[in-house]
C-alpha cells in the first residue's frame, strides 16, 4: 500500500494553490511515496537510538571563575604614547560638531 495516494497529493496542491495537471499528481504521489517510504525505514532503524544534539557526551569544560587583581591605571597607561586625565589620548578623527 503506498504511503501517499494520488487523490492526498491532489488535495495537498489544492491546500497550496498548486495547479497540478493529472501526469504531474501521478509523477508527485510516486516521488512523495518513495520519500515517505525512505523516511519510514529509517524511523524503524533509528527507533532505539535516544535524540541528542552531539554523540560525544561532554560536560562544563569553562573553568571557575577566579578573582584575578588587574592593571593599576599607571600600569596600564605606562606604555601608551600620551596620556591626558589618566586617558589614552589620540587623535581626533571627528570634527568638533560630529
Amino acid at each position: 500500500m503506498p504511503a501517499i495516494s494520488r487523490d492526498e497529493v491532489a488535495h495537498l496542491a489544492r491546500l497550496s494553490r498548486l495547479a497540478l495537471t493529472d501526469e504531474e499528481l501521478d509523477t508527485y504521489a510516486g516521488q512523495l511515496d518513495s520519500i515517505l517510504s525512505h523516511v519510514r525505514v529509517i524511523a524503524e532503524v533509528t527507533a532505539d537510538v535516544p535524540a541528542t544534539a552531539s554523540p560525544n557526551p561532554t560536560a562544563n569544560v569553562a573553568r571557575p571563575d577566579t578573582v584575578t587583581p588587574g592593571l593599576t591605571p599607571e600600569q596600564a597607561l605606562s606604555g601608551a604614547p600620551a596620556v591626558e586625565q589618566q586617558r589614552f589620548m589620540v587623535p581626533q578623527i571627528l570634527g568638533e560638531g560630529e
